[in-house]
């Protein structure tokens, strides 16, 4: 029978990996085979730019507060896996993308977003959303537009009333 310490220990594990999961907007399971400890290093830093945080647990500790919380993510707790948690929906997928294309090692798998499982291509569209400072940039650019159209309008209907 295993060490009554090291059972409390794990479900103390448990635990906090559920309370991360209940806490978090998303959360985006990574394979990272053949990073150094340097680039994992980077990883962490950006995602933590990104009000993000890059855990490592093991699987079948995760896979115990996956299933304490009816989440199905399939069988992706195969081999070293890590697990980025965000404080917003598109924020580590962005990231860890970001650093993907110049780190191959490095790999999406699955997320749980929103409440809701999402694959590797939903993963990869989330990744593709520009920023919310981008988004809210085109929306200025949408309402100024039409703001200079009725401007060129009303200047164009006011020269014609002074003829």
């Amino acid at each position: 029978m295993a060490n009554q310490k090291i059972l409390d220990h794990k479900k103390e594990v448990v635990s906090e990996i559920e309370d991360k999961i209940k806490n978090s907007k998303a959360l985006v399971v990574v394979e990272y085979n053949g990073l150094t400890v340097d680039d994992t290093n980077e990883l962490r830093r950006s995602l933590r730019n990104s009000d993000a945080e890059l855990k490592v647990y093991k699987n079948t500790l995760v896979k115990k507060a996956l299933t304490d919380l009816n989440i199905d993510l399939g069988k992706e707790f195969e081999g070293p896996k890590a697990i980025a948690f965000g404080a917003d929906e598109i924020g580590p997928a962005k990231v860890i993308a970001e650093f993907a294309k110049t780190h191959p090692a490095v790999e999406m798998k699955v997320g749980y977003i929103g409440g809701k499982v999402a694959d590797k291509t939903l993963l990869d569209e989330y990744a593709s959303i520009p920023s919310r400072e981008g988004l809210l940039t085109m929306i200025a650019g949408g309402l100024l537009e039409n703001v200079k159209n009725i401007a060129i309008c009303i200047d164009l209907y006011s020269q014609k009333l002074e003829k």
